[in-house]
Order: structure tokens, then C-alpha cells, then sequence
């Protein structure tokens, strides 16, 4: 798969990428890059499904691509979903008695055997082909689709965000399947242990891609050097440019005494006209040289300058700022004994569970998926009233989904802040959300234009910069749609949140950059 000065633009014609070239092959490589660069549309590109502004896309094999999220079609069954129904429907029209030549002459008589094998790879060992696909969770639903692919493998495989919505034992299935992949694989992700499989990480960015070898590892040591040297370059660019405007400062001062000096000795009259003529008209072309020089050491000393400015600009990591919470070391901020919630048709979907939370404590609540996580921290904050057992909930706490579902889509940042700060004016609001770097107009966008990382910082300016800031932060899977950069964002903001921490999240280095300090698991 080769891409040879490859273009994209939006549907309203707004650049993603120019001048992409980069080659693919059978090695891993990891697709790294800001929220909103184009990632998803690169893949599309690969895949044929779109076609580049600009530029060539050549294949000279079989690609397939496994999107991060599909919705079963009614009625859609695990046959359906790994594309066997018809196969399997001949199968058993031979083994009844029914199939007649064609029947015979397609019958794949290895099918079954490599069904099984494939769904045991992802962990759906014993899964039903009659089985609906709705019935499985998000998780199973990604596992069963990539099983699908092992069954024909393509020479590439394209994965968007494969661990999205999984359990720890299901990126580990994944990273495992993708590790004995026998042909080339293109990963979209922000999972760092995923990444860390990788021969390889490209970065995506608009002005096109930079390949790194090796793993993440690897990737995240040459971008620190990378903005150490940029911040250096920065430093000495603006060192370079201020001595370049002092000393055009200092050749307009001298020029000044020189003229001065010339038009008191031709106010004497000592010397014949000519002369005088002559000498003024050498000043002013010796001027007029030194003006176009100075002006020309100026603007180079600025465009250096200003190219050292987009560097940083690029490397810069995102800074999110908390305020302090006042929370005291002993203070109790959340209690569950034996609590527990049942559905309203009596099933029991968490619980019971004691728990008992102090100080700017740090904890993660972990469990395969479906154990109740989501619904204990529901119950944590108060949008679920336990139907056993006590909760209590001392301090004033805030809850922040991987939707940052507290911020309704229709509603600018300006109204989401205000409605959830009602003692906020308007100019409280804009004061807020520049903090956190939504300034000027960027405070009047709507929340439902917003990418997963910009919804998360707004989420956390409305909740950290009111009167009363929260002292217990309540995280569901907080990193499911940020880019690195915003992670990492996330993270130094989290490590200086002076409150208490209680999170669901699979990230393993999510967990262990914020701090944690013990763990609950569920069933």
C-alpha cells in the first residue's frame, strides 16, 4: 500500500492533510495523531472508500478494515456478522440429505473447525451462530467482527480504536491476535500497551507524516527530545531576532547623528555645491542600502522566529489548570456499605459492595465488562439510589463520563457553564472556560461540535472553576475518545487535583499516571 503525495479535505472543503507519502507493508504500524487530523479519513482511503483530494493511492493486495463501532442490523446473528450464513446453510442442506450437485461441489468442510478456531482466538469460544449480535456487549461485538477477519485474513488490516469499550482481558486478546497477524497491520489507537506491539508509529498531522521507528516507547522519547529542541530553537530564534532589532535600532540612530552631522556642515557653505550634492546623494544611497539590509535581517530573524513559534506550537503539550478543592487529609468523602442496586425486572447489576473513600485518596474500580462498574459509580455520585445498603456521600462530587454527558450538544459552553453555575455571569463563564483554553469565541461553540478531548476539558472547566469546587472527581473511562496529547493533558491535571479520585478505566498508564493507590475489583 503506497499513498504518494496524498490530499484530504473535509465535505466544506477545509484541508486535513496535504502532501502525504508513506508506504505500508507487512509490518505494525501505529497511527498516532491530535483528534480531528484525519486519521479515520486516511483509513477510509486505504481501504477504497474514499477517494484522495490530491495525490495517488496504490494497493497491490487485499485490505480490510475493522471500524471501531457498527450497530447490528435487526435480527443480525453471529453467522450474519462473521459472514457464513450462506456456507454454513449449504453445510447443513448436505448433511440433511438435501444438497444437490452444486451443494456438494461448495460445501466447505473445513468451515466449522476454523469458526471455532477463530472465535476462540478473540475469547468467544462456544458462541451460538443463531446468536443475535445485539445480545453481545460493545466488547464482544469488536471481538466477533475481528474474528470475521481471521477466518479470510487480508494481506492489511485497518483497525480504528480497536480496544475502545474493552475489558482488560479483551485488549489483551486483541493485542495478542494482532501479534501473531500474519500480514500487515494499520492501528488507529491511543492504547499505549497496543502501541507498544508496534514496528512502528506514524504521526499524522496537517502538514502530512512522520514515521518513527519502533514502538510507542520509542515514538514518546524522540517527541520529548523533539520539544526540548524546539523550545531551544524557540529560545534562541527570539534571542537572535531581539539582537537583530537592536542593532537595526542602533543603525538608525547613528544614521540620525550622521545626518545631523551632514546638514550642519552643509549649512556652513564651505564647500561648493556639487560637492555637497555628490555627498548627500552617496548618504542617502549608503542609507537606503543599510535600510534594505537591516529590513531584511529583520524579516528573516522573524520568519526564523515564527517557524520556531509552529514548532513548538506542534510538540507543545495541552495544559489543563485545577483549582484547589480545600480537601483535608482525614476528611471522608465517600462511603457504600454493602450497597447494591437491582434492576426494576430484580436482577442484581452491582453489589454489594463497602467501600470507604479519604482524603485526596486514589482509587480504581476495575472488572470485565458487564460487572457493574458504570452502575456503581452511578450510585457513587447519586444518579442511582442504592436499593440495598448505604451510601453517603459527604463532600460535594461530580461525575465525568467518556461522553462528558454533562454537557448537553445543543447548548454553547457559555450556557453548559452557567446552567451548571447558576451563580455564574457571563463574564465569570468566558473567564472560566479561557482558563482552560476555550477563549473569545471558542467559549460561544456548541457542545455537541466538540471532540472527545475538547468535551473533556470543558466538562472539567464547568465542574472545576465554580463556587465550590468538587472534592471527589468520579471518572468513567475518561480516555476512550482522546488523542495522546490529550491524555497526557488529563493526566498532569489529574496528578494536580488536590481532591479525591474514583475511576473505571482499563488504561493501565492512565491508572499509574494519576496516582492510584489501590484498586476494587468487581465480579
Amino acid at each position: 500500500m503506497t499513498l504518494d503525495h496524498v490530499a484530504a479535505r473535509t465535505p466544506d472543503g477545509q484541508s486535513l492533510f496535504d502532501n502525504l507519502s508513506v508506504a505500508f507493508g507487512r509490518e505494525r504500524t501505529g497511527l498516532v495523531g491530535r483528534n480531528g487530523v484525519g486519521k479515520t479519513t486516511l483509513l477510509r482511503l486505504i481501504a477504497g472508500l474514499a477517494e484522495p483530494a490530491d495525490g495517488v493511492v496504490a494497493r497491490a493486495g487485499s485490505v480490510a478494515w475493522l471500524e471501531q463501532r457498527r450497530e447490528p442490523a435487526p435480527g443480525e446473528t453471529v453467522a450474519d456478522a462473521l459472514g457464513v450464513t450462506g456456507p454454513l446453510a449449504v453445510i447443513a442442506r448436505v448433511l440433511a440429505g438435501e444438497g444437490g450437485e452444486d451443494d456438494l461441489a461448495e460445501a466447505d468442510w473445513t468451515l466449522e473447525a476454523r469458526m471455532a478456531e477463530a472465535l476462540e482466538a478473540v475469547g468467544l469460544a462456544d458462541l451460538e451462530p443463531g446468536r443475535e449480535v445485539a445480545s453481545l456487549s460493545g466488547g464482544e461485538q469488536t471481538r466477533l467482527r475481528l474474528a470475521g477477519l481471521l477466518l479470510d485474513p487480508p494481506d492489511l488490516l485497518l483497525l480504528d480504536e480497536p480496544t475502545n469499550h474493552l475489558d482488560r482481558e479483551g485488549r489483551a486478546l486483541v493485542a495478542e491476535v494482532l501479534g501473531r497477524w500474519p500480514g500487515g497491520v494499520v492501528v488507529v489507537s491511543h492504547d499505549r500497551e497496543l502501541l507498544r506491539r508496534m514496528d512502528r508509529i506514524v504521526e499524522l498531522s496537517s502538514l502530512g507524516a512522520a514515521t518513527y521507528g519502533g514502538n510507542y516507547d520509542l515514538y514518546a522519547e524522540r517527541k520529548t527530545a523533539e520539544r526540548t529542541a524546539a523550545e531551544r530553537d524557540l529560545d534562541v530564534a527570539g534571542r537572535e531576532a531581539a539582537r537583530v532589532a537592536r542593532e537595526g535600532q542602533k543603525a538608525v540612530e547613528k544614521k540620525a547623528r550622521r545626518d545631523k552631522a551632514g546638514r550642519a556642515f552643509a549649512a556652513k557653505k564651505s564647500e561648493p555645491k556639487i560637492l555637497l550634492g555628490a555627498m548627500a546623494e552617496r548618504a542617502e544611497n549608503s542609507g537606503a542600502r543599510e535600510n534594505r539590509l537591516a529590513e531584511k535581517r529583520a524579516a528573516e530573524a522573524e520568519a526564523d522566529l515564527d517557524a520556531a513559534r509552529e514548532r513548538v506550537e506542534r510538540v507543545r503539550a495541552l495544559d489543563i489548570p485545577m483549582p484547589s478543592t480545600g480537601l483535608a487529609a482525614g476528611k471522608t468523602v465517600l462511603v457504600l456499605d454493602e450497597g447494591a442496586w437491582d434492576a426494576p425486572d430484580g436482577r442484581r447489576i452491582v453489589g454489594p459492595v463497602s467501600l470507604r473513600v479519604t482524603g485526596p485518596e486514589r482509587v480504581a474500580v476495575t472488572g470485565a465488562n458487564g460487572s457493574g462498574k458504570s452502575t456503581l459509580l452511578n450510585l457513587a455520585v447519586g444518579d442511582l439510589a442504592a436499593t440495598s445498603g448505604r451510601v453517603e456521600r459527604p463532600v460535594a462530587a461530580a461525575l465525568l463520563d467518556q461522553e462528558a454527558a454533562l454537557l448537553r450538544p445543543d447548548e454553547t459552553l457559555v450556557e453548559a457553564y452557567r446552567r451548571i453555575n447558576p451563580e455564574a455571569t457571563a463574564n465569570d463563564a468566558h473567564a472560566a472556560l479561557a482558563r482552560f483554553l476555550f477563549r473569545n469565541t471558542a467559549a460561544q461553540r456548541l457542545a455537541g461540535t466538540l471532540s472527545g478531548g475538547e468535551r473533556l476539558r470543558a466538562a472539567l472547566a464547568c465542574v472545576m472553576t465554580g463556587a465550590r469546587p468538587p472534592q471527589l472527581l468520579i471518572l468513567d473511562e475518561p480516555t476512550n475518545h482522546l488523542d495522546l496529547d490529550s491524555i497526557a493533558a488529563v493526566e498532569a491535571a489529574l496528578r494536580a487535583y488536590d481532591g479525591a479520585l474514583v475511576v473505571v478505566s482499563h488504561d493501565a498508564d492512565f491508572l499509574e499516571a494519576i496516582g492510584v493507590e489501590r484498586r476494587i475489583e468487581l465480579a
